[in-house]
């Protein structure tokens, strides 16, 4: 079959012709869209705005309300704030008094027990020089003063209980039988004891004609020989055991510093 031959020129133009059917075919471009799409977003624009304004309208006057209501309310709370402050006035006085005294017997409370705390380590560091029959005496207060962890009530107690035995001691004549231990002597052994007060105390040996002078002295307690003195304690030790007439007896004596002066520094 012989295929009918094509002119040239129909070659160039139905390619240009198949283009423009192609393009005609294609939708036109408005020029009046973008306007269009400007002018529908301002129609929502000002359909929100109105929305927004309609609802401030309607809820100004509640939130205008509220607001009046809140106010009244802090006025009120100001009010009853002022009146409490004024009902109250003389109680926060006191209560600042009370503060304040509390404060003062707190200060008061600590320089107490800061002194007896020193009366305490005076009082144990006294304990030598305290004659041996009175210190033996206080063996329980003493060993009770030494615990660290007391409180001050019972420290003070103790303490007080010491100076009053010390005291009644001082005050009154003491004899009888008492194990010593006496220097330069055969070891403890029972003698006869007489002490009068603090200052001072003799001793005596009746089977071996012996007698001994007790101070306080540079360490403590001391027993010090005192030959001259056998005949006058024995004496003296009569007299107070009702054995003989009461009578002045001369005894040797030597005078030192009081106990109490050694309390005192």
């Amino acid at each position: 079959m012989i295929m009918p031959s094509i002119h040239p020129v129909w070659r160039f133009l139905l390619p240009a012709l198949l283009l423009a059917a192609a393009r005609a075919a294609e939708p036109a471009t408005d020029p009046l869209a973008p306007g269009e799409k400007a002018a529908s977003d301002w129609i929502k624009t000002r359909l929100e705005t109105a929305r927004v304004e309609s609802a401030w309208v309607s809820e100004k006057p509640l939130l205008e309300s509220t607001i009046n209501g809140l106010k009244e309310r802090a006025q009120a709370l100001e009010e009853k704030s002022e009146l409490l402050r004024a009902t109250t006035a003389k109680d926060r006085e006191e209560f600042d008094t009370l503060q304040a005294k509390n404060k003062a017997a707190g200060d008061d409370l600590h320089a107490a027990d800061v002194r007896i705390q020193a009366l305490s380590a005076k009082l144990v560091e006294m304990r030598p020089w305290l004659p041996p029959r009175l210190s033996e005496a206080l063996e329980l207060p003493y060993r009770s003063l030494a615990n660290s962890g007391l409180a001050s009530g019972e420290r003070m107690q103790l303490a007080m209980t010491i100076l009053n035995r010390c005291a009644l001691f001082n005050r009154t004549v003491t004899c009888g039988d008492e194990v010593l231990t006496i220097a330069g002597d055969q070891g403890a052994k029972s003698f006869e004891v007489i002490y009068w007060g603090l200052s001072r105390g003799y001793a005596l040996d009746r089977a071996a004609a012996k007698a001994w002078y007790g101070a306080p002295g540079n360490r403590g307690w001391q027993w010090d020989p005192s030959p001259d003195a056998v005949r006058p304690v024995e004496n003296l030790m009569a007299v107070y055991n009702d054995k003989a007439d009461p009578d002045f007896v001369a005894v040797p004596a030597v005078l030192g510093r009081p106990v109490a002066d050694n309390l005192k520094n």
